[in-house]
């Protein structure tokens, strides 16, 4: 399940959709003549990730990174920045979400693109092993340097977009003012003034879902909301359907009973680690979150749905 805005809600925002790294990037501007700037700043922060975090592409820092058999790396303070947000939402959740599940994710077939990536494949011949752990990172702020052991790939898939989401919107707000709301592939930050009634928020089973799709439509002012998913992203493997939600603890896509989890927090990234660690540890989700003051809604596999932390229920006709 993901998240897109709904500004048909308010003809009063101005609104662009556009693909970018590997999803789709939805901007909203409460002041319609300055989308066109606040779209100009947000291109520059996607770039900026792109180039340092984007597992996709030869000449990205991360890939030097991975590729450099255990040796420090000189990098741009983009990949620092994620780079210590990752590891600060596997401390968060004591290593369910791991930035090291860099190898796994490869193996199992999601090596490029997803939007090119082939849905269906011969079976896995691979061995795939626990990830190595966060802990292995050694990232230096003084030298501007990153270390991982020979044969450990980084993948910040779980963080890095929803990084790039607040950064978006923090950026863009403050060259232009106004309210700011940016949605990256259904992970939704927002900054500046909201509308008076918050930002209308569609929350559904696809974020390339249309405002009449099924779903909930919530109002946020501030922060952020992501959904983790293991129904979008999907691919098959010999007689295998695999996801994109790594549990490092064995290497492979998470045996969960959540096929969807939705949160809001005081950033996208905050949102982003809770939706993603709740899938992984499962039954245990909703008190996890419950415990942290997180508003979250769970989707069983079956479609059981569970409020946590004051998400509000749907209204009745």
């Amino acid at each position: 399940m993901t998240h897109d805005p709904d500004p048909d809600l308010d003809p009063n925002v101005a609104a662009v959709t556009f693909p970018t790294l590997g999803t789709n990037a939805t901007l909203v501007v409460t002041d319609p003549a300055t989308l066109p700037t606040a779209r100009a700043k947000l291109d520059e922060v996607l770039a900026e990730i792109d180039a340092a975090c984007s597992r996709f592409r030869d000449d990205s820092e991360l890939m030097r990174v991975n590729q450099a058999s255990g040796r420090p790396v000189a990098v741009g303070p983009q990949l620092l920045a994620a780079l210590s947000v990752a590891l600060r939402a596997a401390q968060l959740t004591d290593g369910d979400v791991d930035p090291t599940v860099g190898s796994a994710v490869r193996v199992l077939g999601y090596d490029r693109d997803f939007g090119v990536l082939a849905r269906a494949g011969g079976p896995l011949t691979c061995v795939v092993e626990r990830a190595p752990g966060w802990r292995h990172v050694r990232v230096d702020h003084r030298l501007g340097t990153v270390e991982v052991p020979a044969g450990v790939e980084l993948d910040l898939g779980a963080t890095a977009k929803a990084f790039a989401a607040d950064q978006g919107a923090a950026r863009a707000a403050a060259v232009v003012g106004g309210g700011i709301l940016v949605s990256l592939g259904g992970d939704v930050a927002v900054a500046g003034t909201a509308p008076e009634s918050g930002w209308p928020v569609l929350v559904t089973d696809d974020h390339a879902a249309g405002p009449d799709a099924p779903g909930e439509t919530i109002g946020i002012a501030t922060g952020g909301l992501a959904t983790s998913s293991t129904t979008v992203r999907r691919w098959r493997r010999g007689d295998e359907v695999l996801h994109h939600i790594i549990d490092p603890a064995v290497g492979r896509p998470a045996a969960t009973c959540w096929r969807t989890v939705s949160v809001a927090a005081a950033s996208c990234v905050d949102a982003n680690i809770a939706s993603t660690a709740s899938i992984i540890r499962g039954e245990s989700a909703p008190r996890w979150l419950a415990e942290r003051g997180l508003a979250a809604r769970l989707v069983r596999v079956d479609g059981e749905v569970v409020r946590v932390g004051g998400w509000p229920a749907p209204e009745q006709p």
